[in-house]
């Protein structure tokens, strides 16, 4: 069963937003054994959209639309709609009642006459119910191919998908089971990981396909099947996976969807009951952002400081100033004197310190850009590397979060 994702709107094509909508679609139609054919983002002007939808409905047996069900003029999915089934808009009262539920229940203003034009919706849908929004889903069919319209706002869209839309398709399609597991992996890059599984890669069966996904400073290796026992894929895969997370033990976090790179502190810290404190300069609070992403992040997490200027990092941290004088604001001593200090401030068991050259200019540090500085604070002493992640500037930052999770990590998972 093959699906297409359209999403409506010129804001996409001008990268005015970023579209997360069919990311999140195409995610959750996979695990209900459903492939996603093609994604398309169409401009708000009628041809264009009536030709996505023509071209949709040749190789798809559901086509999923966001975005363009405001109650604005650009707002013209649902016309389109009705021009391509040959329909004719009508008012809906139970979405009159809910615009007027949405607004009461938030304390909002009068609904103005463009609110309840919402509930103008093509006679042959099936009104799928936006308890989040006014603008309510459609489901509507040609051809048997099944077409969905849903709000571009993504909590709207998130919503009715998993409420409406999902149970909707299971029950109307009959679908292959699609299982994918994948490894998440750290510190090694994707040519060396295929040069150490070339056997174990070569011995996988046709019906099960390896997928690498680099990104900055990790790997994750992605197993995936189709087949109509769930339970045949789901033991096949399984087993071939724990074979490759052992192979790849010194480098392997665990599995997506089950756990992080932060998760695997989180775990490690609060089994051990020990605590981390940051000091972040160049990263500038991003590596805390992550922390703090996790839940229950503060029965581990103390604490942190952004002494982003150099005099902060003696009047707040205490790093000497002769230190920062001897050896310039991004070198090994200062950042190691600023995880120890971080320790003491914090009163923590472990802590992250920073300092480097994201650019584009230099500042008043003495290398070049791109050099990094990172070091671990530990029971056991301090630990530190030199770095140089190339020039552009949200890499840098990138592989340094990167770097220091790694960095950290091994040096919590020893004895």
């Amino acid at each position: 069963m093959l699906a297409e994702i359209i999403t409506i709107g010129d804001e996409i094509l001008i990268g005015q937003i970023v579209d997360t909508n069919s990311a999140y679609i195409s995610k959750e139609l996979n695990k209900v054994g459903v492939k996603v054919y093609q994604i398309t983002s169409v401009q708000d002007e009628r041809a264009h959209i009536l030709q996505a939808f023509e071209d949709a409905k040749k190789h798809a047996d559901l086509v999923i639309i966001t975005g363009g069900l405001g109650p604005t003029k650009d707002d013209i999915t649902k016309q389109t709609l009705c021009d391509f089934f040959g329909d004719t808009l009508i008012e809906d009262q139970s979405v009159v009642e809910n615009v007027k539920q949405l607004f009461k229940k938030y304390q909002l203003s009068k609904p103005l006459p463009a609110n309840f034009q919402q509930a103008m919706v093509p006679s042959e849908a099936t009104i799928l119910m936006n308890h989040y929004g006014t603008a309510p889903g459609m489901w509507m069919e040609k051809d048997e191919v099944v077409f969905v319209s849903l709000p571009g706002v993504p909590y709207e869209m998130k919503h009715l998908l998993q409420q409406e839309v999902l149970p909707r398709v299971v029950k109307r399609f009959n679908r292959p089971h699609i299982y994918h597991k994948t490894l998440l992996t750290y510190g090694l890059g994707e040519s060396a990981i295929a040069e150490r599984i070339a056997d174990w890669e070569n011995s996988l069966p046709e019906n099960i396909k390896l997928a690498y996904l680099p990104s900055l400073g990790k790997v994750r290796l992605r197993l995936s099947s189709t087949g109509n026992d769930e339970n045949a894929l789901r033991e096949s895969i399984d087993s071939r996976m724990e074979i490759l997370s052992e192979m790849l033990s010194d480098i392997a976090i665990g599995y997506e969807d089950e756990t992080s790179i932060v998760g695997r502190i989180a775990h490690i810290l609060n089994q051990k009951k020990q605590t981390l404190s940051l000091a972040e300069s160049c990263t500038g609070g991003a590596i805390v952002e992550q922390i703090t992403a996790q839940a229950g992040a503060s029965s581990f997490f103390t604490g942190s400081i952004i002494p982003y200027k150099t005099e902060l990092k003696t009047t707040i941290l205490g790093v000497p100033a002769s230190l920062i004088a001897e050896f310039s604001v991004v070198s090994i001593p200062v950042a190691e004197s600023m995880a120890l200090n971080c320790c003491k401030l914090f009163n923590t068991d472990y802590a992250i310190s920073t300092t480097g050259i994201a650019g584009p200019t230099k500042g008043d540090a003495v290398d070049e850009v791109g050099t990094v500085c990172i070091a671990i604070a530990s029971p056991r002493g301090v630990v530190s590397e030199k770095f140089n992640f190339g020039n552009d500037r949200f890499r840098v930052i990138e592989k340094t979060i990167n770097k220091a999770f790694e960095m950290f990590l091994k040096e919590i998972s020893k004895n």
